[in-house]
């Protein structure tokens, strides 16, 4: 009886391990079959077919079950679209429950003259996914798209402006796209405008869209140290113009005149304005005190100055001003090749004081600077330029001399660098530091620089605008 347990026993066993062994074999095979399948598989891809009917269906108004009645407000223009339900519903939840709760055949939508002038284009993207966007369609389309929930739309409109701000227009458009974001509360798309406006202020207060920037936005603009721009007289200079052609309340003249850097204009220009500006004749009174400490810092040594005021105030920080005097251009060919220097003068600071004081900087590009981190093990080799191909590009800016002028006074580096967007040189980025980029950690970190197409490069040229701001700082509080 043993004996015939134990054969069952290793009989059921055998039974067992055959079992397994087919299992393996009908796996192995199955997978092997869909392998072979996996290989042999393609996709058939007729999406566009798809979309050119439904599009033949929207313009041909086939099997409509929906009139839309799209009325321009304060007016008696109608447009009517032939539409179907099925699809409206899909694609916005708002249209879903209107068409739910309409009385007839036909849907009444009230819209504005701008969004009804784009109604067709917003219906025929629920159609076919897609839209040609021009710039004075954007917010209609964005207001469409946010009204009736269409957020995919919403989402690729506010995309677009963001990468359309130097995009060319006859009466310039960042401004108003500045306001609408305002009016709806985005907060990234008005700081994409703000930006783009501070960096290229300059040729923004030569062009129509000046005179349409609002109070807000003003005063917001002169409140910035980022501002790019040739000179502060240039800065005043246009607030005069601008003043001049929207008449705002006195208040608001008043306090864009008190954002105005007057230390950083050249005593001689101060004069010329405080006589011959009939604005500031208008308004001499509110910002007086302001002239007169101007008059003060160009006449006194900064050092002495900074002992009984305090020196640490916007009304002595510079903006980025591109004049000669601040800095210079540096356009540098194949950067990507090998480690460049250049020389440049600029002045002292921006007092009369300093007027006739030059300081010599020497600065050093490197494409494939080797990070501190790895520098700092080889202290013997720490000052160096020190290249490899896992670097990145970095600037080091350093005077040329030392002197005792420059007690009471730290410089502030600024790299500015163009692009060319949608045809137009933009400042693509604005670096500040000390010593080195490589405070700042990100300089050019996207910058694909070995690409001649890169959106960092013109013409396979890096161009870079280099600024050296001189920061006071107060030495010894005056008792009060």
């Amino acid at each position: 009886m043993v004996n015939l347990f134990g054969r069952s026993v290793m009989c059921l066993t055998d039974l067992c391990v055959v079992l397994c062994f087919m299992v393996v074999l009908v796996n192995g095979a199955a997978s092997k079959q869909e392998a072979v399948l996996e290989i042999s598989s393609a996709t058939i891809n007729h999406s566009m077919v798809l979309v050119q009917r439904m599009e033949v269906l929207l313009t041909q108004g086939n099997g409509s079950d929906v009139t839309l009645r799209v009325q321009t407000l304060n007016t008696e223009e109608v447009k009517v679209i032939q539409v179907h339900s099925l699809v409206l519903t899909l694609q916005s939840d708002v249209l879903e429950e209107l068409l739910q709760t309409r009385n007839s055949s036909a849907l009444v939508l009230r819209e504005s003259a701008e969004c009804a002038n784009v109604f067709d284009k917003f219906i025929r993207y629920l159609y076919c996914g897609d839209i040609t966007v021009r710039l004075n369609q954007a917010i209609a389309l964005h207001k469409l798209a946010s009204k009736y929930h269409v957020w995919d739309l919403q989402q690729g409109l506010t995309q677009y402006m963001t990468h359309h701000l130097s995009s060319d227009s006859p009466s310039g458009h960042v401004v108003g796209w500045y306001q609408y974001a305002m009016q709806i509360g985005d907060v990234a798309l008005q700081n994409s405008c703000l930006q783009y406006l501070s960096w290229n202020l300059s040729s923004v207060l030569q062009s129509a869209e000046w005179s349409s920037v609002d109070e807000e936005l003003l005063l917001r603009l002169l409140q910035r140290s980022d501002l790019v721009l040739q000179s502060e007289l240039e800065l005043y200079e246009a607030l005069e113009t601008w003043i001049n052609q929207n008449q705002p309340s006195t208040a608001t003249a008043e306090n864009a005149l008190k954002a105005i850097r007057y230390a950083m204009i050249s005593p001689q220009h101060l004069f010329h304005i405080q006589k011959k500006s009939s604005l500031m004749v208008k308004y001499y009174e509110s910002v007086r005190n302001m002239l007169f400490l101007a008059f003060q810092f160009h006449a006194a040594s900064p050092v002495q100055l900074a002992k009984y005021f305090d020196v640490n105030c916007s009304l002595f920080t510079p903006r980025n001003y591109l004049s000669p005097a601040w800095g210079s251009s540096w356009g540098i060919n194949n950067p990507t090749r090998d480690d460049r220097s250049f020389s440049f003068q600029t002045q002292l600071g921006p007092s009369g004081h300093d007027a006739n004081k030059r300081v010599t900087w020497n600065a050093l590009f490197s494409p494939r600077w080797l990070p501190l981190s790895v520098r700092s093990t080889y202290p013997e080799r720490s000052m160096q330029p020190t290249r490899t191909d896992g670097g990145r590009p970095r600037i080091i800016v350093t005077p040329g001399t030392s002197s005792p002028d420059f007690a009471g006074v730290s410089f502030q580096k600024t790299v500015i660098v163009s692009a060319r967007k949608q045809g137009k040189v933009v400042v693509r980025h604005i670096y500040n530091f000390h010593q080195s980029t490589e405070e700042v950690g990100d300089f050019l970190l996207d910058a694909d620089l070995q690409r001649r197409t890169s959106e960092y490069l013109i013409d396979s040229s890096l161009y870079l605008h280099i600024i050296v701001k001189p920061l006071y700082h107060t030495l010894i509080v005056a008792k009060k």
